[in-house]
C-alpha cells in the first residue's frame, strides 16, 4: 500500500509540474505582457488618480458620511458627536463652522485627520459635516 502512496503523489507531482510549464512555455509578447502586468498603481499625494472615483466627480456628503463618518458618528465612539444630535453638535458648532472643517480635516483629539478617509477632498469633508448637523 505504500508504494502506491508513492507512487501517486509522484504522479501528482509530475503532473503539476509538466501542466505549469506548459502554461510558462506560451512566450508570445502578448502571454509575456499578461504575465507581468502591474497590479496596482501609484501617485503622489496631491495628483488625481486614474479610475472611477476620478471620473465620478466629488462624492456627496451622505455618500462620505455613509462610507467614513458613521462607524463613530452613527453610535458616539469615544465621544465623537452622532449624527442629527443637537446636544452633541452645540458646543462644536459654536466655536464656528472654520474651526470644525479645521478640527475634521487635520484631526482633533480622538479623530484622525478626515476621519480616516485619505482621499477624500476637504470639500467632501465640509459636505460630510453639513451633512450631520442639518436641520440641527
Amino acid at each position: 500500500m505504500e508504494l502506491s502512496l508513492r507512487q501517486l503523489i509522484v504522479a501528482a507531482v509530475a503532473a503539476l509540474t509538466f501542466a505549469g510549464s506548459a502554461v510558462a512555455a506560451d512566450m508570445s509578447n502578448e502571454a509575456i505582457a499578461e504575465r507581468i502586468k502591474p497590479v496596482g498603481s501609484v501617485y503622489l499625494e496631491g495628483a488625481a488618480p486614474a479610475g472611477e472615483a476620478v471620473a465620478a466627480g466629488p462624492r456627496t456628503g451622505d455618500a462620505v458620511y455613509g462610507t467614513f463618518c458613521v462607524a463613530c458618528h452613527g453610535s458616539g465612539v469615544m465621544g465623537a458627536p452622532k449624527k442629527g444630535n443637537a446636544d452633541d453638535w452645540a458646543p462644536r458648532i459654536a466655536k464656528g463652522k472654520d474651526v470644525l472643517a479645521d478640527h475634521a480635516i487635520h484631526g482633533f483629539n480622538a479623530m484622525p485627520a478626515k476621519g480616516s478617509c485619505m482621499n477624500c477632498s476637504d470639500d467632501e469633508i465640509i459636505a460630510a459635516i453639513d451633512h450631520m448637523i442639518e436641520g440641527l
